[in-house]
């Protein structure tokens, strides 16, 4: 019985961490992959939102000249939207 131990732990190590790797490979390789359609539409939706906050950002100069003590928003970095860029290309 104390012979068996070594062999259990051996085997073990050949045998079930192989097959606990290749069973996580198999499902990472089964997940579904963005396609170009959704990357397509990710890019529509991204330029749609710059366009919506140019939009926002017109309006907001507009309603500060018309009144001047209207504060206006808080505007996130551009550096968000550009890390967005940099990553696309």
């Amino acid at each position: 019985m104390e012979d068996l131990a070594p062999i259990i732990a051996i085997a073990s190590i050949f045998i079930g961490m192989p097959w606990i790797i290749l069973h996580y490979i198999t499902k990472w390789k089964q997940a579904p992959k963005i396609t170009q359609e959704d990357e397509g539409l990710l890019d529509e939706l991204y330029s749609l939102s710059r366009r919506l906050e140019d939009r926002l950002n017109t309006v907001e100069r507009i309603v500060a000249a018309d009144n001047p003590d209207w504060k206006p928003r808080q505007s996130h970095d551009r550096n968000q939207s550009d890390d967005y860029l940099s990553r696309r290309n």
